[in-house]
């Protein structure tokens, strides 16, 4: 079988992003039009700092993901430093999934993991088609065959 990597939807941080980029466009449109003579020049200096919020929850994204191999599951989270915690496939005993309404209306939802031994952990948040991952990895754990179709 071949290497599955999951990783948290972009949805929202996509959504930030337009979010971000539209506030910034208004507050410098407000500047130029009615602001200009009222605002010190250096203040238009701190709209761009709104642009920062979704970089940094786009770095949070790169840093978190779920390889699965073979024969096993490593989570791996962190971009300078990194912390690995993997799972013999043959050990997993469940894969939950959680959504709550705002994640059903957007195709998200949290994924959590039981083990022989280890008992519960919640890996990843807000994964795009949850209930096909939780599927696609029982069937790997129990040595099935991979569905192909959605």
């Amino acid at each position: 079988m071949n290497e599955l990597t999951i990783r948290p939807t972009l949805k929202f941080i996509k959504a930030g992003a337009i979010t971000a980029a539209v506030i910034f466009l208004g507050l410098e449109i407000l500047y130029l039009v009615k602001w200009r003579d009222d605002i010190a020049p250096w203040v238009m200096a701190l709209p761009p700092l709104i642009l920062l919020w979704p970089l940094a929850r786009y770095l949070r994204w790169r840093s978190v993901k779920i390889v699965v191999l073979t024969d096993r599951l490593r989570y791996e989270a962190g971009l300078l430093s990194k912390n690995v915690r993997s799972l013999e496939l043959n050990k997993l005993q469940c894969v939950n999934v959680h959504q709550g309404v705002v994640q059903r209306i957007f195709g998200v939802g949290d994924i959590a993991f039981e083990t022989a031994g280890q008992g519960t952990w919640t890996p990843m948040r807000h994964v795009d088609h949850p209930q096909r991952l939780a599927d696609e990895l029982m069937n790997r754990a129990g040595g099935g065959v991979v569905p192909t179709s959605d």
